[in-house]
This record gives structure tokens, C-alpha cells and sequence, in this order.
């Protein structure tokens, strides 16, 4: 039996190193790709095969396809795509180059990556490409609007691939976490700095009494938050199951909101999420 191989980005930390390691552990041979080079290093030194993926790098992307169709005979059985980050602020204090980089890392690299992966799959008949999304690509939540707008982008996307691949022998699915464990927070922080004045702002008051300290205090979990692991036990049904499901929900909220968006009104859903 051919081995069966899986290409994973976002592989530093967090869910897409829980995936590497449980996807491993199955059998399976894992590309577990990382953003820095030192991080790949780190993971070849576990006995991983690490490219290295940028997603705002074309060439890293061509490269890391090339590097992993060359290692499998041309082929590759499943994609999940992982790797994402946030720049936290309100949505008048974002700057068009914040939203511009975001999208480039959060949507257009994963599109890049995604379309680079299915002539191999085409070829042999059949793949799985899995996109990590969030709660957020379900509904919205104040302060988040960067992030959440890429993720309502990528369920757009995915949505209609899956569609388009129809009877190709290529399934695509979504998984949608609400609060896992990672280092979501703590990678936001540097954008912020980056891009959002806000010490300027017309609500600079609230990035100084509730923003700024949930991002840069101590690390307390949010209600409801899982270990990463429960992405990855839905991730081993999205791509050895016979039968894939479109959507993946982890956590409590997650299955709160997809509930919640389908029965209320949307000045209802918008009191109920302001509360949050």
C-alpha cells in the first residue's frame, strides 16, 4: 500500500503541530511546513520533513510544492491549510496596508497553495484539502474585523471549491474552532503595534482599558477553550472518512453560533454577540 502523505502549514506551534504529530503517529507521512526557517530546522530535528512556507512568499509556496511532489513520486493525498494570524482593532482604525497584508497571508496564500496541490491530486484520482476556519468565519465579533473578514473570505472560497469538485474525486472541507490553545494572542501583537494608532483613535480609552490588556496580560483561557488536539480528531475524520463532512464545528461556541445564526433575526444575533 502506498504511503498516504499530508502537506500541513502553520506547523511552529499550536494546532498545526498537534496535527503533525497526530497525523504522524497514524502513519501518515507528514510535511509539517512553518513560516521561519528556524522553526523547520526545530521539526527536522523531531524527524519531520519540513518545507518552508511563507504564505505571503510565492516562491516559498512554489518551491515547498515542488520540494514535496519531488519526495512523494508526484503525489500527495491530503492539504491542510493552517497557518493564519490576527491584527486586532476596530474596523475604522484598520488601515487599507493592514487589511492588504492579512489578506495576502490569510486568503490569497492559502488560494495559492490550495491550487498548486490539486493538478497532483487531479492526477491521481482523488485528495483531501482541509482549510482551518473559526467560529469567526460564522459570525463576527467586535475587534476582530481583520481577522474575521478573512476567514468569511475563505469560507466564500472553499464553499465554492468544494462544489466545483464535485465527482473529481477531491473532497474539501471546513474546520471551524471556536477558543483552542495557541499562540493566536500572543502573535497578534506585533501587527497591532504595527498597524493600529491607537492612542489616537476615538475610542483610544477602550483599547487602553479592555484591548491592551487582554492582549498583553497574563494568559488566562476563554471559556469553552480546548487543547488543540480537538481540531485534529476532526481533521482525521475530514481526511481518512469515506464520507467528509463540508463542515467541521470544535468547541461549544462554535455549535452556539452556528446555531444561533440560522434561527435569529440579525439585529437579535447582533444584541447576543455584542454581549459576548
Amino acid at each position: 500500500m502506498t504511503e498516504r502523505s499530508i502537506l500541513i502549514t502553520g506547523c511552529s506551534s499550536g494546532i498545526g503541530y498537534d496535527a503533525a504529530q497526530g497525523m504522524r503517529a497514524r502513519g501518515w507521512r507528514v510535511f509539517a511546513a512553518c513560516r521561519k526557517e528556524a522553526d523547520c530546522e526545530r521539526l527536522r530535528a523531531e524527524g519531520f520533513e519540513s518545507p518552508r512556507i511563507d504564505y505571503n512568499d510565492e516562491t516559498s509556496i512554489q518551491q515547498a510544492v515542488a520540494e514535496v511532489l519531488a519526495a512523494t513520486g508526484g503525489r500527495l493525498d491530503a492539504l491542510f491549510n493552517n497557518g493564519a494570524y490576527a491584527c486586532p482593532g476596530l474596523v475604522e482604525d484598520l488601515p487599507r496596508g493592514a487589511l492588504r497584508e492579512i489578506f495576502e497571508s490569510n486568503v490569497f496564500g492559502w488560494h495559492d497553495l490550495t491550487r498548486q496541490v490539486i493538478p497532483a491530486m487531479r492526477a491521481q484520482g482523488h485528495g483531501r484539502i482541509v482549510q482551518c476556519s473559526s467560529v469567526l468565519g460564522l459570525v463576527t465579533l467586535g475587534w476582530r474585523g481583520a481577522y474575521v473578514s478573512t476567514k468569511f473570505a475563505l469560507e466564500g472560497l472553499t464553499d465554492t471549491l468544494r462544489i466545483e469538485m464535485r465527482g473529481s474525486g477531491i473532497h474539501v472541507s471546513l474546520i471551524e474552532p471556536g477558543p483552542v490553545t495557541t499562540k493566536i494572542r500572543e502573535n497578534a501583537r506585533e501587527p497591532f503595534e504595527r498597524w493600529i494608532d491607537w492612542e489616537n483613535a476615538h475610542r483610544a480609552d477602550e483599547y487602553r482599558d479592555k484591548l491592551r490588556p487582554r492582549l498583553y496580560g497574563h494568559y488566562a483561557k476563554d471559556n469553552f477553550e480546548l487543547p488543540p488536539e480537538a481540531v485534529t480528531k476532526k481533521l482525521i475524520h475530514a481526511i481518512e472518512s469515506p464520507r467528509p463532512q463540508a463542515r467541521y464545528y470544535v468547541t461549544t461556541p462554535t455549535y452556539l453560533m452556528g446555531t444561533l445564526r440560522r434561527l435569529l433575526p440579525t439585529r437579535l444575533l447582533d444584541w447576543v454577540i455584542s454581549k459576548a
